[in-house]
């Protein structure tokens, strides 16, 4: 026991709203439903909890985790509630430390425990129904001072781990729990082919109607991931984790689920450094980036990819760095910084056709292509656009060739080059060929579930309104409206990125 309140509890049980008896008879119910009918919590333990910094004894701090994750309509980990007994020094009893609030980054062999965790939270919410929008997005400044010292120190996979005789076993997270084993070789394989089927699913169809199976999938690695494997195969499993991390992380952007995927995202960059992919940590914070850019927060998208650049490491490939360099350009084209975003993008250029081909891509950027490349160089430039009406041309002119390039299957990609292109068609004053590229983005939304989709259909429609006399315009404003959710344009706009 600290003698320092847990604010983080604090925090959490006064969004609740409930009061100290009630909770503890909520805990012993639930703890009686998991299992544990001997629990016999009072209201005067619940204070000692929230008042005096005290951390309960398993299996309350899990029963907690699951009353909070209902009550909210999100995840709330053990973690997030401050009752993980860290055993660190300059940690305060709130799960972090004075430096680093959020608790970020947690020791190395948590990150096995947090990830099975949090994903058997996000399984529960979606049984039973509920969201999980309701928290906060940390700042991109807060995660950058978190984890800068963490990234770039080399991941602890040293002899002092536990052998293939001995298993490490996790904290358990008692949702969905996989049971720890020793898995080989071929194993692996098939993870690593469920991860590309998952992958081309997410590209073609958006994150909605597989999120739940990439979880689920997520969630059992992470019970792998509690036995030490081979330190070869133990890496592998890791760049497994790190892949799902990212793809569960992304299908909850794409769906609006903003502080999951922000939370996936974390623990694929922790996952990646666990499996020694510096790389491929820094694409997953580039990741959160990208989403912090898509709600409206440009600065904290710089934050996050100042952090994503330097923790790559030196052996990041030159097309991995032009990938980052178009996401950095995107945030500068949000804050109206037009030179320096035509510099960033120029630097991007120039890397990806430096790149000969002569060492494979990882998995993981494979998607990133020359078609990607125009892409983003339309959205950086439409973008800017808002603020220099003359960059809708050259956005026009990269949204045209990333079209031109798509391979089969990148349906969601399309329809945001033919948002682009129909958004700087409207801004350039055309508002003819707006319309047809419009219509032809709101033909393929229908068999898509990705609602960044939607978000860049509302930006349009904001720019169709001076010409909403016209009557083309007029019937694609009613189209737009029966395509998109009801009353969504309703919902503010200002605080997402322009279509």
């Amino acid at each position: 026991m600290s003698g320092q309140p847990n604010t983080r509890l604090a925090d959490l049980f006064g969004l609740a709203g409930w009061s100290k008896g009630e909770l503890a008879r909520l805990v012993n119910r639930q703890a009686a439903a998991m299992g544990h009918p001997q629990l016999a919590t009072d209201t005067s333990r619940v204070r000692r909890w929230i008042d005096m910094g005290e951390i309960p004894r398993d299996p309350v701090p899990r029963v907690l985790a699951a009353l909070f994750t209902e009550r909210l309509g999100r995840v709330v980990t053990i973690e997030d509630l401050g009752l993980v007994r860290h055993g660190r020094a300059g940690k305060r009893q709130g799960g972090g430390s004075v430096e680093h609030p959020d608790g970020v980054p947690w020791a190395p062999e948590r990150t096995a425990a947090v990830l099975t965790e949090f994903t058997g939270m996000d399984l529960m919410l979606n049984r039973r129904g509920l969201v999980g929008a309701g928290a906060a997005l940390a700042a991109g400044s807060a995660l950058n001072s978190a984890m800068h010292d963490w990234l770039h120190t080399d991941p602890a996979l040293t002899a002092d781990a536990p052998r293939t005789d001995n298993p490490l076993h996790a904290d358990p997270a008692g949702f969905d729990r996989y049971e720890a084993a020793p898995i080989g070789s071929q194993e692996i394989e098939e993870l690593e082919r469920s991860v590309e089927v998952f992958r081309a699913w997410d590209a073609a169809r958006g994150g909605g109607l597989q999120r739940k199976a990439v979880v689920g999938q997520l969630n059992e690695v992470g019970g792998m991931l509690s036995y030490r494997h081979p330190e070869h195969l133990q890496r592998r499993l890791w760049g497994v984790a790190a892949n799902l991390a990212v793809l569960a992380g992304w299908m909850s952007h794409d769906i609006g689920l903003e502080p999951t995927a922000q939370k996936y995202f974390i623990i694929a960059a922790h996952a990646a450094r666990e499996g020694g992919d510096r790389p491929r940590a820094g694409e997953a914070l580039s990741r959160a980036a990208r989403q912090m850019v898509h709600l409206g927060r440009p600065d904290d998208a710089l934050d996050l990819m100042k952090l994503a650049k330097s923790g790559s490491g030196e052996q990041v490939l030159p097309r991995t760095r032009a990938m980052l360099y178009t996401i950095e350009a995107w945030a500068q084209a949000s804050l109206g910084k037009g030179q320096a975003m035509r510099r960033t993008l120029g630097e991007a250029e120039e890397l990806f056709v430096s790149d000969k081909g002569d060492v494979p891509p990882p998995s993981w950027m494979q998607m990133f292509d020359e078609a990607d490349l125009h892409g983003m160089q339309a959205l950086a430039y439409r973008t800017l656009a808002e603020h220099e009406p003359a960059a809708a041309a050259i956005a026009q002119r990269h949204a045209k060739r990333a079209l031109e390039l798509r391979e089969a299957g990148r349906d969601r990609s399309k329809i945001f080059d033919h948002i682009s292109l129909a958004s700087a068609c409207f801004i350039a004053d055309d508002p003819e060929q707006a319309d047809t590229y419009a219509r032809l983005a709101l033909t393929s939304m229908g068999t898509n579930s990705s609602h960044r989709t939607w978000d860049r259909l509302r930006e349009m429609y904001r720019l169709t309104g001076q010409y909403s006399s016209y009557p083309k315009i007029q019937d694609l404003r009613a189209e737009i409206k029966l395509a998109l959710p009801k009353g969504s344009l309703k919902a503010a706009s200002g605080s997402r990125a322009r279509a």
